[in-house]
This record gives C-alpha cells, sequence and structure tokens, in this order.
C-alpha cells in the first residue's frame, strides 16, 4: 500500500537561527559535531558541545540561499544563538533569529520539504509553510525509535551525546575534523565502552518525567517520556539487568 503524505503539522516547539555570510560553512563546521558540507540538499542533524564535551544544544542545519538555517527548540534557540555569536570574533557571518515557521509530516516528503535524518518513521520537515493543527503523537513516535528530546531526554551541561544516542541518530561525524568538545567525543567513541546511555524500557504504571530509577535498593537511571507502556530512560547498564522501580512503577529493560 502506498503511504500518503499527511498535511504539515506546526511546530511550534521550533525556532529558526538564520547563519550568513561568506565564512557561514567554515564558521559552523568548527562548532557543530556533524559534517556542515552535507547541508547541500538535506537536512543535517548536528549537536552543539561544551568544550568538556557535554550537550548544550541540538538542531537540524538546513540548506538555504544565503546560508544555513538552524531549527532549534524554541527554549534554547536564544542561548544557542548567543553562544554562536561569542565566537564569530572577525568571520563574515550574521547570527540572527527569525519568525520562519517550522512544519512537519509523515509520508513521502512533499515538494520543498526534508527528510527528518535521525529515523525514517520521524517524516519530514518544511520551512517556511505555516502548519495545520498537530494530530501525530510525536512523543509516541520518540519513545518507539528511541529519540531524546532537547530539555528532556537531553540536558545541557549534563548528557554526552554518545551516550544519547548520537551516532546511531546520524548526528555527529568523526572524520570531519576538530569541533569544539570533539576530543572528549571522539575519546569516548574509541577509548571507552559505554557504561550509561539512552534506552527503551518497558513501564507498568506510570512516573513523572525525571523519576529516578532504581533496582534492588541502589540507583539505575533516570525515567523520562512514557507512551502507551514504553518509555525511554537514562540507564546505567550494570544495574538495569533486573526488574526495576520508578517511583510506584515497574520498568524493565528492552533488549537492544
Amino acid at each position: 500500500m502506498t503511504k500518503t503524505t499527511t498535511p504539515p503539522e506546526a511546530a511550534d516547539d521550533r525556532r529558526i537561527i538564520t547563519v550568513t555570510g561568506t565564512d557561514a560553512h567554515k564558521f559552523l563546521q568548527g562548532m557543530v559535531t556533524n559534517d556542515v558540507s552535507q547541508a547541500k540538499d538535506a537536512l543535517v542533524y548536528a549537536a552543539l558541545l561544551t568544550p568538556q564535551g557535554k550537550y548544550l544544544a541540538d538542531f537540524f542545519i538546513v540548506p538555504s540561499k544565503d546560508g544555513f538555517l538552524l531549527d532549534a527548540d524554541q527554549e534554547q534557540a536564544d542561548a544557542l544563538a548567543k553562544r554562536l555569536s561569542m565566537f564569530k570574533l572577525r568571520a563574515d557571518v550574521e547570527i540572527t533569529l527569525s519568525e520562519t515557521p517550522v512544519s512537519r509530516g509523515l509520508g513521502p516528503t512533499p515538494d520543498g520539504a526534508f527528510s527528518d535524518p535521525r529515523h525514517p518513521e520521524l517524516g519530514w520537515r518544511l520551512y517556511g509553510v505555516a502548519g495545520g493543527p498537530v494530530v501525530t503523537d510525536w512523543d509516541a513516535l520518540r519513545v518507539a525509535h528511541a529519540i531524546p528530546k532537547a530539555g528532556i531526554e537531553l540536558i545541557p551541561n549534563d548528557s554526552f551525546i554518545l551516550e544519547m544516542g548520537f551516532e546511531r541518530l546520524h548526528g555527529v561525524d568523526f572524520k570531519k575534523g576538530c569541533y569544539v568538545g570533539q576530543e572528549v567525543t571522539a575519546r569516548m567513541k574509541h577509548k571507552t565502552e559505554l557504561r550509561k546511555g539512552l534506552a527503551q524500557v518497558a513501564v507498568v504504571g506510570g512516573a513523572p518525567v525525571g523519576t529516578e530509577i532504581t533496582a534492588a535498593g541502589k540507583t539505575a537511571g533516570t525515567l523520562f517520556t512514557q507512551s502507551q507502556g514504553l518509555a525511554l530512560a537514562y540507564l546505567r547498564f550494570d544495574r538495569a539487568k533486573e526488574e526495576m522501580e520508578a517511583g510506584d512503577a515497574k520498568v524493565s529493560r528492552l533488549p537492544d
């Protein structure tokens, strides 16, 4: 059966930052986790990190005729624009907040839209077109495909992107060269085995986002977004091998 493209739904939790000027590409390439060169006719998913390799913000890099658009979480956009501006120094780069609308939908990608690079089931994103009412349960899709969200699973100045699945989500490039936080990220990739990270769990009952998960009385992680008996959790893997609890809810890790 042919998949039908759905009408665009408003993504009101997003804000656009424009990055223009003759040095826009070079500037972003030295700042973000992914290869900006790939943003020619496709979206690039990337993050900005601290020098210590911790997550600050994630966004889509969108090609535009004058440079790039950054499709960022609305709550992070102001701080992201200010932080990028701090580093531009004498580069020919202009960074401004924009009122360009963002919309998204499912099914085949319509003309002018871009496929979401994180996972095929997340559909497409469209810029400059106001979307209609939201009818898709985007949180359910995120939980089903282990997609972290800014400000919930992705915690500024705390999360490490490899623990949050950025390699699986095509949000980091290990061959592009230096960027802020690159050294720590590369070391985690090549020299250590991840002992903590984002995982899908089954949940019986419910608990608020941020509830501590315990196993045999010891901290095993934190429970986040929940939907239809499943949830995303940040787990300490060596303690997540038996039934766990989060408040009054029962939690068990699902196979990877």
